[in-house]
């Protein structure tokens, strides 16, 4: 996926989880961020930040901040609706006869359903933006919702059910259940991988103005 109108800033500051302050050329501007995760290892004062220009001039902030570049040169994305969009970009090369998003499923809606000849898939997504030491954590923030969701997959016994990360950094293969921020979420993780949901990674290459992930010829798999 590739963004429209990128260009470069400074952080300053983060009020709340939708907005931040940012310096543009000299010039403070209040921006929304597109993640209301926590991100705090990540929007740090004086941090470099890449933000995407909106076409809409109704909108009360001109700018979306999407990707920033942490003091170990690591650059994230930290977009979180890329990730379902770099997901069905990935499914695309999966050859399957049906993809359709924002399935419902229980008391959920899931976010694909996949079909090849006689099976059937379950996938939810979610996008991995915290690295510690070299490995992906998830997630950064509690998320009930996101329990929710496994447990779901784990109960699909009329499926195969797949939880997919979509690792928003380069250089990260791996992602782990981030037990000092969300026991509970750790738990479903591996109640679900118990159940027989299957755990996929998907590497990304991260530019300030696109997401992919990574083509070498060792994609994963369905």
């Amino acid at each position: 996926m590739r963004y429209r109108n990128v260009i470069p800033a400074v952080f300053i500051d983060r009020p709340n989880r939708f907005i931040a302050h940012v310096d543009i050329g000299g010039r403070t501007e209040t921006v929304h961020v597109k993640n209301t995760g926590r991100c705090r290892e990540l929007l740090l004062p004086g941090a470099e930040v890449w933000l995407s220009g909106s076409d809409n001039p109704a909108r009360k902030t001109a700018y979306d901040l999407i990707a920033v570049r942490k003091a170990t040169g690591l650059l994230v994305n930290i977009d979180s609706q890329a990730p379902n969009t770099v997901a069905r970009e990935w499914l695309d090369t999966q050859r399957f006869d049906t993809v359709r998003p924002e399935y419902p499923h229980g008391l959920s809606r899931l976010d694909f359903m996949m079909e090849r000849g006689d099976e059937r898939f379950l996938m939810e997504v979610k996008g991995c933006t915290l690295e510690r030491n070299g490995i992906g954590y998830f997630p950064d923030a509690p998320t009930e919702r996101g329990a929710k969701h496994l447990r779901e997959l784990a109960n699909a016994a009329d499926c195969k059910p797949v939880l997919l990360f979509v690792i928003q950094m380069d250089g990260i293969t791996v992602v782990r259940g981030n037990h000092e921020t969300d026991l509970a979420f750790c738990q479903a993780l591996e109640d679900a991988e118990n159940a027989g949901v299957k755990v996929v990674f998907l590497p990304c290459h991260v530019e300030p103005d696109s997401l992919s992930f990574v083509k070498n010829g060792n994609e994963p798999q369905l």
